[in-house]
């Protein structure tokens, strides 16, 4: 009988996991796992690197090599992990409060620089682990624990962050386009460059509950309805696309070179002066 994916790249003994019924993390899982699948990468070449968050669990289902660090650090460890060793294939699973917040000088560093890994964006619009706060990704006039009259800070764009700082791989989907997901995180992991993959994903028990989205399959279902491909949304006017979420690939750029071979050359140099 053929061993299924999720029974080679999922620690069983670590299940259930610690999420919230009809949390969406568990979807954005699957799409990393069934993406590493796809890609055919050796699970031995591959280390999962995990910030603090809800999300940031994630690498510890995975049944392969990771390591868990200080809030905001993640893409600082993945980088010395890439720098040390340029063979191996670098996945960042972070969540928006996580790389855009306390992480964010080292988001927008790591894509200036070019270097070769994977972010994977889980962006539930809130601080989901420690109790629902705003974060830089909640919308505008959205309730959370530490807004409770609406928050008032323009929130972020992720995509539009990661392309401004010189990312070379950027795309966007949700947990209702699950499918969609998993092959931009399998282009990502082919990419050689700084790519970054947002996932917008569902946080029912507390985002959603405050906000009165409904049920988590409600939420899922409000990416179906609110969603819009990019090829579409170009050709709708900003009235139209208010209140919209535009996904697909927005930049997958290949004549940029990756700092670790660039970096590798400049040791080169020094050994023979």
């Amino acid at each position: 009988m053929t061993e299924h994916v999720f029974d080679r790249l999922l620690r069983q003994d670590k299940l259930k996991t610690m999420w919230c019924p009809g949390c969406g993390n568990g979807i954005v899982l699957q799409s990393i796992i069934r993406a590493i699948d796809k890609t055919g990468l050796d699970p031995d070449k591959v280390v999962v690197v995990a910030g603090i968050g809800c999300c940031c669990r994630a690498n510890g289902y995975m049944n392969l090599c990771g390591i868990h660090t200080n809030h905001g650090r993640a893409i600082a460890y993945a980088t010395g992990v890439k720098m040390a060793n340029p063979d191996l294939h670098v996945i960042v699973v972070t969540g928006d409060g996580d790389c855009t917040s306390i992480g964010g000088n080292h988001f927008i560093h790591g894509a200036r620089r070019n270097i070769d890994m994977t972010v994977v964006v889980f962006n539930n619009s809130n601080y989901g682990m420690t109790g629902g706060q705003f974060s830089p990704t909640t919308p505008y006039g959205a309730k959370t624990k530490t807004s409770a009259y609406g928050n008032i800070d323009p929130n972020f764009d992720i995509c539009d962050l990661a392309k401004a700082s010189g990312a070379t791989y950027v795309a966007r989907s949700t947990t209702y386009h699950a499918m969609m997901l998993t092959d931009q995180i399998a282009k990502a992991i082919n990419h050689k460059g700084f790519s970054v993959v947002e996932a917008a994903c569902d946080c029912p028990t507390l985002y959603g509950r405050l906000n009165k989205k409904g049920e988590a399959a409600d939420m899922v279902m409000h990416w179906k309805e609110t969603a819009v491909p990019l090829q579409r949304a170009a050709k709708m006017s900003s009235e139209e696309l208010e209140d919209k979420l535009v996904i697909g690939e927005f930049v997958n750029r290949g004549d940029r070179r990756e700092y670790s071979e660039i970096y590798d050359e400049v040791i080169r140099r020094a050994k023979e002066c």
